[in-house]
C-alpha cells in the first residue's frame, strides 16, 4: 500500500501508508516508557513483564512478515542498553548526522519544545553543568537544541563502548547522501543481509536529495552557528564533521 498510488496521497499527521517509529502503538500495547521517558532507557529499566510485552510484540511482527531479519527504526533517546537487554540478539545500527543540521533541524520543529525551556521540552532537566553551558551562552535557543543533541548522543557513545562491533555500527548520513548504494551495501552486509534486487533496482530508478545537508549554514546566523559549534566542538571532531 506503501508503494501503490494510495501511498501517494496520504500525509504525516492523517491517514499515512508509510514506515512508523510506532510511538501510539507500542505505548498502547505494549508500555509508555517507550516514548515518554524522561531520560534514556537503561537495562535496569527492564523488569520481567516489560522483557515479555516486547518481546511478544515485536516477535509477533516478525513472524507475521516472514522475512529473516526484522527491521525498527526510532529516534530520539538511544534505548540501546534498554532493547539489547530485551533482545540480546538484536543489532544496532546508528545513523549519526551532523549535530549543526540538527540543532537546526529541531529549532524549525513544532515538537522540539525547547521554545518553553528545558523544564517542558522532551529530553528532561539540564545538569549543572548543562545548565551553566546554556547561561554561558545567554540562554541562547540555538546552544539548547545543541544541547539536545549532546544529550541524546551520551547513549549512543555508551553504546559503543558497551556493545562489540558485531553487534553495534555506526554510518554517517552524510555518507549515504554521497554514496547511498555503497552505504547500504555495507549496512546489508554487516547485518549479514544478502543483496536485495528491489532495492537495487529503487536505486536505479531514484534520486537522493541533500540539498539540506548544510542548510544550517545560511538558516542561523554566524553568531548561532558559532555558539552551537563551541557547545558541540568534541562530538564534532569525534565524528570528522569539520
Amino acid at each position: 500500500m506503501f508503494r501503490s498510488t494510495k501511498g501517494q496521497w496520504t500525509s504525516k499527521g492523517n491517514l499515512r501508508f508509510a514506515p512508523s517509529e510506532a510511538y501510539r502503538l507500542i505505548s498502547n500495547q505494549v508500555s509508555p516508557i517507550y516514548a515518554n521517558s524522561c531520560r534514556d532507557l537503561q537495562a535496569q529499566d527492564v523488569t520481567p513483564w516489560l522483557r515479555q510485552r516486547f518481546r511478544d510484540f515485536f516477535l509477533q511482527r516478525w513472524e507475521a512478515q516472514g522475512k529473516p531479519v526484522f527491521l525498527h527504526k526510532y529516534t530520539g533517546w538511544s534505548r540501546i542498553s534498554f532493547f539489547a537487554e530485551i533482545f540480546p540478539e538484536a543489532k544496532f545500527i546508528h545513523i549519526v548526522r551532523d549535530g549543526r543540521a540538527v540543532a537546526n533541524s529541531w529549532l524549525q520543529m513544532p515538537w522540539w519544545g525547547g521554545y518553553q525551556g528545558p523544564e517542558k521540552w522532551l529530553w528532561g532537566t539540564l545538569s549543572e553543568q548543562e545548565r551553566d553551558e546554556w547561561n554561558s551562552h545567554d540562554k541562547s535557543f540555538p546552544v539548547l537544541a545543541a544541547l539536545s543533541w549532546k544529550k541524546l548522543m551520551a547513549g549512543f557513545i555508551q553504546a559503543e563502548q558497551d556493545l562489540d562491533n558485531s553487534r553495534y555500527l555506526t554510518c554517517k548520513y552524510e555518507d549515504f547522501l554521497d554514496n547511498p548504494q555503497q552505504t547500504l551495501s555495507h549496512i546489508s552486509a554487516w547485518g549479514d543481509l544478502p543483496p536485495d534486487n528491489f532495492v537495487n533496482s529503487a536505486f536505479l530508478s531514484s534520486r537522493v536529495h541533500g540539498g539540506r545537508r548544510k542548510a544550517f549554514q545560511h538558516d542561523l546566523s554566524s553568531s548561532q552557528l558559532t555558539g552551537i559549534e563551541t557547545c558541540l566542538h568534541d562530538l564534532l571532531e569525534k565524528y570528522d564533521y569539520k
